[in-house]
C-alpha cells in the first residue's frame, strides 16, 4: 500500500521535515493496518526530530507518539480486534502518516462516546498524567504539587486531575493568557513566572513549607530552583526539558535541600505490558467519561504542515493540545 508520511531524513531543525509517499508493507504475525484518523502532536516529538534523544531505528525517522485510527486489515495471529475497530494508541513512534502497521496488544479500543479527536489529542497526555500523579508519587488529598508548564498539553489535565484527587495545585505558566488558562484546569494558584519569582510565590503560597512534589518538564531553566520549592524528603520528578537538557545537576544537591527524592521516569516503563496499558487507559477514559477531564484542543494543522507545528510548540506558541489531520 503507497500512503503519504512526514519524514525525517537526518535529525534537524523543523524545517527537516519531508512529506513523501511511502509504501506499507502487509500487517505481519500480531499486527493490524491502521488508517489514522487523527494524530496527537506532543513536545518529546521534537526530541526524535532534532536528535536530542536517539531514534531506536536509522533514518529516515517517522516522528509522533499517538493517534486514533481504524483497524483496515488484520494480519495473522490477531484475534483481539476486528475490522473496523476504532482505536487510540501510545508510543511505538512513527504516528506521522495516513497508514501504518503495528502490533495489536499496543492498541486500546475506543469507547463509543469518545470522540477520534478528544481521544488523539489526550492519549499520550493523559497517560502521562496518570503514571505522575498515580505511579511516580502517588498524590494524596491534602498534597501540595507545583507543576511546570501548567498550561501545557500535560500541565493542563494533570491540573484537573490532581484537583479531582483533593490535592492543592499550584502551576507556573509564561504569559497572562496561559495563567487564565491554567485557571480553568483544575490549578489553586498560577505564577507566571516572567512576573514572579517561582520559589518565593510557591513559599508564600504554603507559608513556608514547600511542596510535596515538583513536576518539572522545562529542564535547564528551572533548575536548581526547583529543589527550592520542597519540603524536606520530597519528591523531584524532572520528566521533560523543553528549555534544554538540565546540565549541573548533582546527587549532592539533593541532600542540601532537605533529603530529597527524585527519578526521570517515562511513560513507556509505566505501561509496558497490555495489561498496564489496558488498566491506565480504562482510568483515563473513567475520568473523560465521568466529566472530571475536560481536553482543550486549540490547535489544528494538516500533517503536511509538520514543520510548522514543531515551530510554534518549541517557540511556546501553542497551548492545550495540537493535531495533525491525516
Amino acid at each position: 500500500m503507497i500512503t503519504n508520511a512526514n519524514l525525517v531524513h537526518q535529525p534537524g531543525p523543523p524545517s527537516s521535515f519531508s512529506y513523501e509517499e511511502i509504501e506499507i508493507p502487509e500487517p505481519g504475525p500480531g499486527e493490524v493496518q491502521l488508517k489514522h484518523r487523527m494524530i496527537g502532536v506532543n513536545f518529546i516529538d521534537t526530541y526524535f526530530r532534532s536528535g536530542l534523544y536517539p531514534y531506536p531505528l536509522e533514518p529516515p525517522i517517522i516522528p509522533g507518539a499517538e493517534a486514533t485510527a481504524e483497524v483496515v486489515q488484520l494480519g495473522p495471529e490477531v484475534n483481539d480486534l476486528n475490522v473496523g475497530d476504532r482505536v487510540v494508541y501510545t508510543g511505538g513512534f512513527g504516528a506521522y502518516c495516513q497508514h501504518r502497521n503495528m502490533k495489536s496488544d499496543r492498541l486500546v479500543k475506543l469507547p463509543e462516546e469518545l470522540s477520534d479527536e478528544k481521544a488523539a489529542a489526550c492519549m499520550l497526555k493523559g497517560l502521562t498524567a496518570h503514571y505522575l500523579l498515580h505511579g511516580t508519587f502517588q498524590v494524596k488529598p491534602g498534597h501540595t504539587i507545583l507543576f511546570h508548564a501548567g498550561a501545557g498539553g500535560v500541565g493542563l489535565i494533570a491540573g484537573q486531575w490532581a484537583n479531582h484527587i483533593g490535592a492543592t495545585v499550584i502551576g507556573t505558566v509564561g504569559s497572562k493568557e496561559k495563567a487564565a488558562l491554567a485557571r480553568e484546569n483544575g490549578y489553586h494558584h498560577v505564577i507566571n513566572y516572567r512576573e514572579e519569582n517561582f520559589v518565593e510565590r510557591v513559599m508564600e503560597i504554603t507559608e513556608g513549607a514547600g511542596v510535596d512534589v515538583v513536576y518539572d518538564s522545562v529542564g535547564q531553566d528551572t533548575y536548581p530552583y526547583s529543589l527550592k520549592c520542597l519540603k524536606r524528603l520530597g519528591m523531584w520528578v524532572p520528566f521533560g526539558q523543553s528549555s534544554g537538557p538540565i546540565k549541573n545537576f548533582e546527587l549532592k544537591d539533593l541532600a542540601a535541600h532537605g533529603s530529597l527524592f527524585t527519578t526521570r521516569p517515562s511513560l513507556f516503563d509505566y505501561v509496558a505490558t497490555k495489561a498496564a496499558l489496558q488498566q491506565a487507559s480504562k482510568e483515563l477514559f473513567e475520568m473523560l467519561e465521568g466529566g472530571h477531564l475536560k481536553i482543550t484542543i486549540n490547535q489544528k494543522y494538516p500533517l503536511k504542515d509538520a514543520g510548522l507545528v514543531h515551530e510554534l510548540l518549541e517557540n511556546r506558541k501553542t497551548k492545550g493540545s495540537t493535531l495533525l489531520v491525516p
